[in-house]
């Protein structure tokens, strides 16, 4: 059965995360700094009356900031009782997916991706990897003094 997937770009690659999980896409206006938060942390957001926390996938991948534009997006997912967005540099598009698709990163991609790829999947000419959200988010974002 295959599984719909948001797909957003993070510096020209392609990644997904499952549809189910994604709240919502909002476009990035600017987010208001928290003090003391972790640096992939871009801030605190509004979004349908609830304020929540927003990780910049650029710093968190260890990317050069750029300045961002129209196509700048806040993916706003759901895990377990949290709500988090991942700022983005694009999402407009809905992907399917089969499980089979998904196969496991290769060692390198596993080691230099700090496990933040959970798997890799061929879409005809394209790869798009799919995000550990988990991982990629991390306990900090709440606390924003790195334990865990």
């Amino acid at each position: 059965m295959s599984v719909l997937h948001v797909v957003f770009k993070v510096d020209g690659a392609e990644y997904v995360l499952p549809a189910a999980d994604v709240l919502q896409m909002e476009s990035f206006t600017g987010a208001t700094p928290v003090p003391g938060a972790a640096p992939h942390v871009a801030g605190l957001v509004q979004v349908r009356g609830r304020v929540i926390p927003v990780v910049d996938a650029r710093a968190r991948f260890g990317l050069p900031p750029v300045e961002r534009s129209l196509d700048s997006r806040v993916v706003v997912a759901q895990l377990g009782d949290r709500v988090v967005g991942l700022l983005v540099d694009s999402a407009r598009e809905v992907l399917k997916l089969e499980p089979q698709q998904l196969r496991p990163p290769p060692p390198l991609v596993v080691e230099g991706a700090h496990g933040f790829v959970k798997a890799v999947a061929q879409v005809g000419p394209r790869l798009v990897m799919l995000i550990d959200f988990p991982r990629v988010i991390g306990e900090e974002t709440l606390d924003g003094d790195g334990q865990r």
